[in-house]
């Protein structure tokens, strides 16, 4: 297939799609085909494959694509991961934040009495890591759906999530009490690519930094 220079781009479909089609046009790509069929995964004419954002470090590990675009939190979450974050394309931005709902913290009220508080998240391997280094301990239950939820039903006293506006929170009652980091869109290689394609990569960074 070929993209910009010869290479495949995973992009992210989803919020940060516009703009990772927006990051294909500055490489001088022909994105109207991705932007007119939302059902099509795969546009081999320019060497562009779409899939749900955690799904980017996999294909770029293996070698499906060349060059990926996810957020900073799928990173993190999968640190495991052997790809090459190249650069932070400022798109996207959200906060990674610890949630409960308003009023007394229960969260804080659950460690004073027990030693331990109940967390929900998308982001297990996130939110183990950031209660280890400050110190708490934390029963951390994995959702895949609206974690907002597991606080209103009692299974939870906290969630660990991503916000971009905090507005779905406020409308469930819910406060933010801390926040972990803030997370942009990053532009990722596979580790034999850059290395075999180095100049084309590098041509694409070139490009983009130049925006």
């Amino acid at each position: 297939m070929s993209a910009a220079n010869g290479l495949t781009i995973a992009v992210p479909r989803g919020a940060l799609l516009a703009d990772a089609l927006g990051v294909l046009d500055a490489l001088g790509l022909d994105t109207g085909e991705v932007r007119a069929n939302d059902r099509r995964l795969l546009f081999g004419d320019v060497g562009v494959v779409t899939m749900r954002p955690s799904d980017v470090p996999t294909y770029v590990e293996a070698g499906a694509a060349d060059l990926g675009i996810t957020g900073k939190d799928v990173l993190l979450e999968q640190s495991e991961r052997e790809v090459y974050e190249l650069l932070d394309l400022g798109f996207g931005a959200c906060r990674m934040v610890l949630a409960t709902v308003a009023g007394p913290d229960p969260a804080a009220e659950a460690l004073r009495r027990l030693g331990v508080m109940r967390v929900a998240t998308k982001y297990p391997r996130i939110a183990h890591a950031y209660f280890e280094e400050t110190g708490r301990q934390a029963e951390i239950v994995e959702v895949k759906g609206s974690v907002e939820l597991a606080p209103l039903t009692g299974l939870v006293e906290a969630i660990v999530d991503l916000t971009a506006t905090g507005t779905t929170l406020r409308e469930n009652g819910l406060v933010i009490r801390e926040e972990l980091f803030e997370a942009t869109a990053r532009l990722i290689a596979n580790p034999v690519a850059h290395k075999l394609q180095a100049s084309a990569i590098d041509d694409v960074l070139e490009r983009l930094r130049a925006r």
